[in-house]
């Protein structure tokens, strides 16, 4: 109805997004609706997946099933483009078509992009920041609508059909419910304090978890992330900053270069290694190029991802990590309270690594022994 709303004006164009064409297909969708509501009152161009009203005002229908899906787009303008179910989508498709929003000078067409959803999906987590937590501060409107708001639904027989579905996701479409989510099994939101400073003397380290971030249809694109974490002299863990990127290798490159910058040289940098000859000339150009100068080393993870954690979960657990305050504490909170069974684990991984960095084994005589997770003198 939105994008309805000016098709009287000679001009005016709105675009209508799902995720994939097929989802615009399914019965009661964007096209089955449109073409009970407009067959006979405009002209459907199937070139162009339109209808075209008599003023020449455009409706058009649309995907973006992969980020480069936006690049079909890239020569438009549109005065309203809506998103349906704005989690499947990822953050840099919706934020990259704010390009595409314009119009003429002089019009008095405003430009509006919205975005209907479910909470859940792949896009959970940006939608919810982006709309639930800045949205009033930032000037977004989220209008919540459940199911008692749609009159001519059978709410019963709906209801009825919900109750067959997990808790979670129950939760998530009876009740709009975006705080709803799925509990971990390593992690719990209390048991990371919130620090403003950490002490003087901390043996430190950066620790960085790479991503490769090519797009695949349907799945969000994993993040690079490097954490820095210090122990203290009484073994305190404190995890003092969290870098996350999604971009492409040169992009990762700079990041990690202007964040050891930023650091400083006293600060050692480490990085996990791949396996096999890839991972060894990824480890060798960061040293060379990237990283010349400063205290880094590649490092071989051992053990699967839940394996790697528990140390930190452990030390958690018993109150022993404390978050430094900054703006990159709730994304890590939300990511480590779903882990393992989360969409991204990147977080997780750097500071997994971390941990294991600072208390990687140096010099020891060959006559030690590890015994119970102890050094213990042999015979």
């Amino acid at each position: 109805m939105a994008a309805l709303q000016y098709v009287d004006v000679p001009g005016y164009a709105a675009l209508l997004l799902r995720r994939t064409f097929k989802a615009l297909t399914l019965p009661e969708a964007l096209l089955d609706r449109s073409r009970m509501w407009l067959y006979g009152k405009a002209r459907w161009q199937s070139d162009s997946n339109a209808w075209v009203f008599p003023s020449g005002a455009k409706v058009v229908f649309g995907y973006l099933e992969a980020d480069k899906d936006v690049e079909q787009y890239q020569s438009a303008a549109f005065n309203f483009i809506g998103f349906d179910e704005l989690t499947q989508f990822t953050n840099y498709q919706y934020r990259y078509m704010f390009s595409r929003a314009r119009r003429l000078e002089g019009s008095n067409v405003p430009i509006r992009i919205r975005g209907a959803s479910n909470p859940g999906s792949i896009g959970h987590e940006w939608v919810k920041q982006r709309f639930i937590i800045e949205g009033k501060e930032q000037g977004r409107p989220f209008i919540p609508a459940k199911i008692n708001d749609n009159p001519h639904l059978d709410r019963v027989a709906y209801i009825k059909t919900l109750a067959n579905l997990d808790p979670l996701t129950r939760k998530r479409l009876l009740n709009g419910d975006w705080s709803a989510r799925q509990a971990g099994t390593k992690f719990r939101r209390e048991w990371f304090e919130i620090v403003d400073s950490v002490p003087v003397r901390l043996r430190q380290v950066r620790f960085w978890d790479m991503a490769a971030t090519e797009p695949k249809p349907g799945k969000e694109p994993d993040w690079t992330a490097g954490c820095r974490m210090g122990i203290s002299e009484d073994n305190i863990i404190y995890i003092m900053d969290m870098k996350r990127l999604r971009g492409t290798p040169q992009a990762n490159e700079r990041l990690v270069k202007q964040t050891a910058e930023l650091d400083g040289r006293a600060i050692p940098v480490r990085m996990e290694q791949e396996g096999g000859s890839s991972g060894v000339i990824a480890i060798d150009h960061y040293q060379r190029r990237v990283l010349f100068g400063w205290d880094y080393r590649g490092a071989i993870a051992r053990g699967d991802k839940e394996t790697r954690a528990n140390p930190v979960s452990s030390q958690a657990e018993s109150g022993n990590v404390k978050l430094v305050r900054g703006p990159w504490i709730n994304e890590f909170l939300d990511e480590v309270e779903s882990f393992p069974g989360g969409v991204h684990d990147d977080q997780v991984d750097a500071v997994s690594g971390a941990f294991a960095s600072l208390y990687e084994v140096k010099d020891i005589d060959k006559t030690v022994i590890y015994d119970s997770m102890q050094l213990v003198p042999g015979a």
